[in-house]
């Protein structure tokens, strides 16, 4: 009985793990350069 319960393991979703790892990788990058992204947001453009 305990058998049947691990024998229906859904195949991984590469697709999503990919689709996570690259949002990881952009929100990382975008928190390393937050402070200069948002000082060039907020200049006053003559």
């Amino acid at each position: 009985m305990t058998q049947q319960r691990f024998k229906k393991r859904k195949k991984p979703n590469f697709k999503r793990g990919l689709v996570l790892v690259l949002l990881l990788v952009i929100i990382l990058y975008l928190w390393m350069n937050a402070e200069g992204l948002i000082t060039s947001f907020l200049e006053v453009k003559e």
